[in-house]
């Protein structure tokens, strides 16, 4: 018999359509079709449509849709108006930043739209003629008949274009400050905070609002508590995406992990019964059940169950204390201080396999430092038990290094080649070319070759440094240099086929038991998903081979997030002693040390952002009832 409060049906929080997808690339594609399909129906109807269009990483692959289904599917643009949503400013369109230049490369270029219907917030314009130039861009949508579709992302603070918090519902195309957390996201972009315009231009919430369809996108797991509270959240200033819900044509597109806080994916059972519950869905309730009532699992009882819309789990399995024990042998069975697998033992219970022994490991290093900052404690101890360890370093790491570095690094050249009697009109030469480029670049230009190589070198010296302290030798450690990073920007591009060769290429020639990826998705730049697809797509490829039905993939995740305690599948503990061996790892790394290049959101280094997180699983251990370590590295093996 079920309990009351599980047979009750609950209204869904969600006061905004939301439609959510497996990867933002069905998303995109999904977006793509519909706007392809309004612009065709126009085009029958030998009418013109108008799109508001935004910017930044989210709608990039809807635009590469749009490209090719003009190219292969003969979409014409011809009859289409676009209003892009802001611009910096000041800015100049041909800045690297430009919101200008960026519709251009993703699309503008690319399809036969006519010049004169496209139309974008002047970042050159002066302060005065500000007032004057956004009545004029609000009018000219309205003497056009309105925004038929208009493109959404969504920032961190909630902001909708540029509409940061306290942006009135009935706002209109204007000036404003930006943020600092928005200036703060945008400082990889701009090569350091201090270099981010502190203004924009922006179409104002009313002005998006008067659009007859909005649809707004968002993909990744950095999004998904600012986007719960735009769909399930108080219409609040304060965040303006808020507003959305008083629109009566709008649509959430996601990807899976930007639902991740809705209610309906992060707690189901507190919206209606589940009738049968998935045995992941058992572990999620049963977790976080314990987290909410702050009880150790074997503490649960069956009105704690009962009480919280899980009646219909103890009612399955008899009792609570069934359910109980269920899950704490699950949690139990995925620690192991064996990573690579522990030789003769009953390895049933195990996340590893104790076979082979030892067993060939590549780890998979999107950034040179990633490795050690988000699995050091499990590298070095697959070293310490005998493991052939491979390491590859997927990118050179060239662009987050301070020019400040270089010049001490080709200064340092130049002294000793002085010192130890080589070529030294070369270096000296070497030193004045590299200070009269870092002197005469502006931020975001490209570095000069001579420059790009010496920060590459130092990312690469430094993995060395580290790969030496835990203990492989140099063959084990393998630089790609994958071409999709090598554009000397923030902006890299699309990852190609020489990539994931490169990647295929490594694989068969180790033929490893395990592979170690980066699972972490939310780093600001990207880089981390590109790489994490290579790979992705290179196992795809080889997974027919017969050694590839005798290798595991472990995810890891660290630098930037951590995963939740009911997605773990292997935690490999670590001592004090360890802790401290892997912060002296990520140590050698120097050029990220005190205040890395690109930090993030996150102003902490990089060391304490590992051990806080390390640390922090630990302890989610303990409270649920189990062993209390020091820290623990967490992982989830990709099934191919």
């Amino acid at each position: 018999m079920k309990s009351a409060h599980s047979a009750m049906a609950h209204p869904s929080p969600e006061k905004v359509p939301v439609k959510i997808f497996g990867s933002s690339e069905e998303a995109s594609t999904f977006v793509a079709k519909e706007i392809a399909a309004l612009i065709r129906s126009r085009q029958k109807q030998k009418k013109f449509c108008v799109l508001g269009l935004a910017t930044g990483s989210t709608p990039t692959r809807v635009y590469a849709e749009l490209i090719r289904m003009h190219r292969q599917e003969k979409l014409s643009f011809k009859n289409v108006y676009t209003f892009n949503l802001d611009e910096y400013y000041p800015m100049q369109p041909d800045a690297l930043q430009s919101y200008v230049r960026f519709m251009h490369e993703y699309l503008f270029d690319h399809i036969d739209i006519p010049k004169k219907n496209i139309h974008m917030p002047d970042g050159t314009i002066s302060r005065d003629k500000i007032p004057a130039f956004c009545n004029t861009y609000d009018k000219m949508i309205d003497e056009l008949g309105g925004i038929d579709i208009q493109l959404l992302g969504i920032g961190r603070t909630g902001h909708i274009g540029f509409n940061e918090p306290g942006s009135s519902e009935k706002s209109t195309t204007r000036l404003i400050t930006l943020d600092h957390i928005t200036t703060m996201d945008a400082a990889s972009d701009f090569f350091g905070e201090e270099n981010v315009p502190k203004k924009a231009l922006t179409m104002g919430v009313g002005t998006i609002l008067k659009s007859r369809r909005i649809i707004m996108m968002a993909w990744g797991e950095g999004k998904a508590p600012i986007v719960q509270k735009a769909v399930e959240g108080i219409v609040t200033d304060q965040n303006p995406s808020s507003f959305l819900q008083l629109h009566s044509n709008t649509l959430v597109v996601l990807d899976e992990a930007a639902s991740s806080e809705l209610t309906k994916i992060k707690t189901p059972w507190l919206l209606d019964s589940l009738g049968h519950w998935s045995d992941k869905q058992i572990r999620k309730a049963v977790v976080w059940l314990c987290q909410k009532l702050g009880k150790p699992i074997l503490k649960l009882t069956n009105n704690d169950y009962s009480e919280h819309g899980m009646g219909d789990i103890v009612t399955a399995f008899g009792s609570a204390y069934q359910v109980n024990i269920r899950i704490f042998n699950e949690l139990q069975h995925t620690i192991t201080g064996w990573p690579g697998g522990k030789p003769k033992a009953d390895d049933s219970n195990r996340p590893e396999r104790a076979k082979p022994f030892p067993k060939r490991v590549v780890i998979f290093s999107p950034h040179p430092d990633d490795d050690v900052i988000s699995m050091g404690g499990t590298f070095l101890r697959l070293v310490d038990q005998g493991h052939e360890v491979h390491v590859a370093y997927q990118t050179s790491g060239n662009i987050a290094v301070f020019d400040d570095d270089v010049v001490r690094f080709a200064d340092f050249v130049n002294d000793f080649s002085e010192q130890f009697g080589l070529a030294k009109m070369k270096s000296e030469q070497l030193f004045k070319n590299v200070l009269q480029s870092i002197k005469k670049k502006k931020p975001g230009q490209i570095d000069s070759p001579e420059v790009m190589m010496i920060k590459g070198l130092i990312r690469r010296g430094e993995a060395k440094a580290a790969c030496r302290y835990v203990g492989i030798p140099e063959k084990n450690i393998h630089f790609l240099d994958m071409p999709f990073y090598e554009t000397g920007l923030v902006k890299k591009k699309p990852l190609g086929e020489t990539d994931i060769k490169i990647i295929s290429d490594l694989l068969l020639k180790i033929k490893p038991h395990q592979i170690y990826a980066a699972g972490d998705l939310s780093d600001p730049h990207g880089t981390h998903r590109v790489c994490l697809s290579a790979i992705y797509k290179a196992i795809d490829r080889l997974k027919k081979n017969s050694w590839m039905k005798d290798c595991y993939v472990w995810l890891y995740r660290g630098a930037w997030q951590e995963w939740d305690i009911d997605q773990i599948e292997m935690a490999v503990p670590l001592s004090p002693e360890e802790l401290l061996r892997k912060r002296r790892a990520i140590f050698k790394h120097q050029s990220q040390k005190d205040s890395a290049l690109f930090p993030g959101t996150d102003a902490r280094e990089f060391w304490v952002r590992a051990e806080d997180r390390n640390r922090a699983t630990a302890k989610a251990y303990d409270q649920l009832g189990l062993a209390e370590y020091e820290a623990i590295e967490a992982f989830v093996r990709y099934k191919f």
